[in-house]
């Protein structure tokens, strides 16, 4: 008998939940879209057997949600496109194995010569399979499940647009891990520095490796889709624009932390001493990322956005105060970094470049001044 399984921790099941309550709008989209792509089909274009028609308005639903623009248009089209290769050919030669990879050739080499990218030529080839794997045509071109497709993805952006997401929300949710993610990591490198443990400053850099930001980056994409199409969103774009300004700013923030996790692997190898400024100024870095999140998409909130720059220049003070006390070029190299994330954090609340670096320097400047 094998071992049996656990049940649900509650930490899993309320992790789940909360997955099933960020899918309910998507879900209930993919839903409506099905049901009257169905409807339409049969009812109002009197096809006996439609189901291409809620296949594609799904497809469509999830392309609008997850993907966008031109990436959604792609899958639609890819749709229709193949099953009007697959109806045409399985029509005059027969079903086979040949005829089938013959279908699947055209149905992509026709997706390339109307030029569609990797998704539209991918769609085209799934739906000639199953044009002539499920239902082959047998009395001649059949049209019908051409106009399924392009009435079910029609049906499906029309969902969307008038069932959209909140687009400020699902950029909320895709900062909030990435920002908590990034001052972890920090807090790790400080406390790998302290106690000048191999190990533990390894496994910071294998972190700060792992932290993606496309999910935000995404997020933010489809949110700006959204807020420009759907009218009942035109209220979010100002709010959106403070998620736009931050995200190329985030992305050069995680670079710096990775770079700063692999300069503490460098200083604890060389055994160098790291003066205890610099573990204060990586403790208030983090909590600068960590502010950073409540400061997004509240842009009336200037408590919140200066509680971000406060932080963020007591980090860069801190950590130009940790190199007066010693001359060692690792421990500038992490300096260096801090700065330079401190300077992306300001950025992120929309500093431009040159008044978020002279702001670290003067930071840097008084706290230098003060200790002489």
């Amino acid at each position: 008998m094998g071992t049996p399984s656990r049940a649900p921790t509650p930490t899993l099941l309320h992790s789940r939940l909360l997955d099933l309550r960020r899918a309910a709008l998507p879900i209930a989209q993919a839903t409506l879209a099905a049901g009257a792509a169905w409807f339409v089909a049969r009812h109002v274009i009197d096809h006996p057997h439609p189901f291409f028609a809620p296949i594609a308005a799904v497809i469509s639903v999830g392309a609008s949600f997850l993907e966008r623009g031109r990436r959604t248009a792609e899958l639609v089209v890819g749709v229709a496109l193949g099953i009007a290769v697959g109806d045409i050919l399985i029509a005059g030669i027969g079903v086979g194995t040949l005829q089938m990879m013959l279908v699947v050739a055209l149905a992509m080499a026709a997706a390339v010569l109307v030029g569609g990218g990797p998704l539209l030529i991918t769609q085209a080839a799934v739906s000639a399979v199953l044009v002539a794997t499920l239902q082959p045509p047998t009395s001649g071109i059949y049209w019908g499940r051409f106009v399924d497709a392009l009435v079910g993805g029609s049906l499906g952006l029309l969902v969307t647009a008038l069932l959209p997401v909140d687009p400020v929300a699902l950029a909320r949710r895709a900062v909030v891990p990435l920002l908590e993610e990034l001052a972890a990591t920090i807090e790790d490198v400080a406390a790998a520095l302290s106690g000048a443990d191999a190990a533990a400053v390894g496994a910071a850099l294998a972190r700060a490796r792992a932290i993606d930001v496309s999910a935000f980056h995404g997020a933010v994409q489809a949110g700006a889709e959204t807020a420009r199409l759907a009218p009942q969103r035109w209220r979010s774009r100002p709010l959106l624009a403070d998620y736009a300004t931050a995200d190329p700013a985030l992305d050069f923030t995680t670079r710096n932390v990775r770079l700063l996790a692999r300069g503490a692997v460098r200083a604890v190898e060389l055994h160098e001493h790291v003066p205890p400024e610099l573990e204060q100024a990586l403790r208030e870095l983090a909590g600068a990322v960590r502010a950073l999140a409540p400061a997004l998409g509240h842009p009336e909130r200037a408590d919140r956005r200066a509680a971000v720059r406060d932080a963020a220049l007591r980090a860069a003070a801190q950590a130009s105060l940790a190199l007066e006390r010693t001359g060692s070029l690792s421990v500038s190299v992490l300096v260096g970094q801090v700065r330079s994330t401190a300077t992306d954090l300001l950025r992120a609340l929309g500093l431009e470049s040159r008044e978020a670096r002279d702001a670290v320097r003067a930071a840097a400047a008084r706290v230098l001044e003060e200790a002489q």
